[in-house]
């Protein structure tokens, strides 16, 4: 608390300087002692910035904003969390995620690899290490493909429900879709079904107080993730809950890209049809799901419900592979790491889909080398982006990846959304996390990481069906693009680490 009084204090000392010196009419002492006082100010946030140790064009990045932006900088630097990311960001969520997921791995029997070659190995042995979660071999899992098959099967099981059905979104938009969602909500809770809602402050902007009011008199408990009136006094503003679960009764999990919206059914005009994945899982990793749900309702209300049995309960399945879900967060920032190992183990082919490619230097170097080895490198992304700096920043990138042989294609149809990795045909993820440095770095994320499963199969399937609603991007073609548009690229690119 002393901390954030100091620097609501510093802040204050700035805005009352800031406009004495500009608007005031004051001894020309005082100017001289307020400027003085903005420079000292800046520089101890430099000063500490560069002992923290950071990439550096990270650093320079932020000292730039700091001195070239007056006032102005200083306020971007402090409430986008940058004073908290070493060590205090999100750190009693921190330590209670790693409580609840090491009880949790003491349950879990011994994995054996034994039955895998020699690629997966090599990023299972990975995950085993580096991850707080658990590989679960008593899972199935099932490939739902865009909104209209994810959501009737959402829909009938949330009407088979018994005993709970826990949600988290990032986006949950009161439209048809979302109505029709809470309708059936509120019949469950009728027929005595725990219902709760978790859904992320900034992305679920639309869900106004009326509409939330009338879902907690009907019984169902609402939640949101750093509601904006908190997220800025704690500077957690720009970090935000980009997980999209569903738990019903501990047996039933759904994760993946869609959220809830009309426009995941492909029925805005804007975006037209929409081009995405999410997988429905049965088993002991639904478990493992849930727990992620768990910790993120206690981080936002305060309420502490794994302790009860019928939350915590593993219902095992038949399962044909290994599923491994990890979440991670801007308290880990373990997503990168992830994707890294999963392209370094490759040895015949890597596809990825993903609608915001903004890799970080890691990352494309894996690619360039993986594509100059021989192995086929093939990236999806969408035509039409729904941002200028997204759409710009991923096009720049595309020069060095096509100089290295990797094929990258422009998706047509509408718009790609799905978060898809697939290696060597038989390794693959899906779920939140984009190839962008928000999902790496800032954003709260889930995936499946899918080893030697039958539901692989299907994320091909689609990858090569969906190929065919996509234009090769040609290097020659690509090449002679204007002028104005490498320096849209270019423009777009310096904003890549908040992308």
């Amino acid at each position: 608390m002393k901390i954030k009084r100091f620097e609501w204090l510093i802040a204050a000392l700035m805005m009352v300087g800031g406009y004495m010196v500009l608007f005031m009419d004051v001894p020309r002492w005082w100017k001289i002692l307020c400027i003085t006082l903005y420079a000292v100010i800046i520089f101890y946030t430099v000063l500490a910035l560069w002992l923290e140790n950071r990439p550096a064009h990270t650093t320079l990045l932020w000292t730039y904003i700091l001195v070239l932006l007056p006032i102005l900088g200083y306020f971007i630097y402090v409430y986008s969390g940058q004073l908290l990311v070493k060590g205090e960001l999100f750190k009693s969520k921190r330590i209670s995620d790693r409580q609840l997921f090491e009880a949790l791995g003491k349950k879990q029997r011994p994995l054996d690899l034994s039955n895998l070659n020699d690629h997966q190995r090599c990023f299972a042995s990975y995950l085993d290490k580096v991850t707080l979660t658990d590989q679960n071999q008593n899972t199935t899992t099932r490939i739902l493909r865009n909104g209209e098959d994810t959501f009737q099967e959402i829909k009938r099981r949330l009407v088979e429900a018994k005993d709970f059905i826990h949600l988290e979104y990032y986006i949950f938009r009161y439209d048809r879709l979302g109505r029709e969602l809470i309708e059936i909500l509120k019949d469950k809770v009728k027929g005595g079904v725990e219902v709760r809602l978790l859904y992320d402050a900034v992305g679920s902007m639309s869900l106004s107080k009326p509409i939330i009011k009338t879902m907690e008199e009907a019984g169902i408990r609402v939640q949101p993730f750093l509601p904006l009136k908190f997220g800025w006094y704690n500077q957690k503003f720009n970090f935000r809950n980009h997980r999209k679960i569903i738990v019903i009764d501990g047996k039933i999990g759904f994760v993946g890209g869609l959220n809830v919206g009309i426009e995941y059914l492909g029925e805005d005009d804007d975006f037209g049809f929409w081009c995405d994945s999410h997988a429905v899982l049965e088993g002991e990793a639904v478990q493992t799901l849930h727990a992620v749900f768990l910790l993120d309702w206690k981080y936002a209300s305060g309420e502490i419900l794994f302790e009860n049995e019928p939350y915590m309960r593993p219902v095992p399945a038949v399962g044909d592979g290994l599923v491994h879900v990890v979440a991670t967060g801007p308290e880990t920032r373990d997503m990168c790491d992830h994707y890294y190992t999963m392209i370094t183990c490759a040895t015949r082919s890597i596809w990825i889909a993903t609608p915001y490619f903004i890799p970080n230097q890691a990352i494309q170097t894996a690619l360039r080398v993986a594509a100059r080895k021989g192995i086929q490198v093939r990236l999806m992304v969408p035509d039409t982006n729904d941002g200028f700096l997204t759409q710009y920043a991923t096009q720049s990138y595309f020069p060095e990846l096509l100089r290295a042989g990797i094929e990258i294609y422009s998706y047509e149809k509408g718009f790609l959304h799905k978060k898809v990795i697939i290696v060597d045909g038989d390794l693959a993820s899906i779920g939140t996390a984009n190839v962008d440095m928000r999902s790496f770095q800032l954003n709260f994320e889930v995936n499946l990481f899918l080893t030697g499963t039958d539901s692989i199969n299907d994320l091909v399937a689609h990858y090569e069906e969906d190929l065919k609603d996509c234009r090769r991007i040609r290097p020659v073609e690509f090449y002679k693009r204007r002028m104005s548009v490498k320096w849209k690229e270019s423009f777009a690119r310096l904003f890549s680490g908040v992308l």
